[in-house]
């Protein structure tokens, strides 16, 4: 835990611009890490339960049109 804890301070000693910075950087850091597992889910068929729910959801009606 120590890590998070060293990172947490280093964060807390930024700037407003470096924070900015640091929030940009993260945010497609995280967006990236996210879109990495999604892709990574869906090749190994974890989506396919809730793809097959949606699909039956419209067929029986359930959904509107966006």
């Amino acid at each position: 835990m120590r890590k998070i804890e060293h990172i947490e301070e280093q964060i807390r000693e930024l700037s407003e611009a470096e924070l900015v910075q640091f929030r940009q950087w993260f945010a497609e850091f995280d967006a990236r890490a996210w879109d990495k597992q999604f892709e990574s889910d869906a090749r190994a068929g974890k989506l396919d339960r809730l793809g097959e729910a949606a699909r039956r959801a419209h067929t029986q009606g359930k959904t509107t049109k966006l």
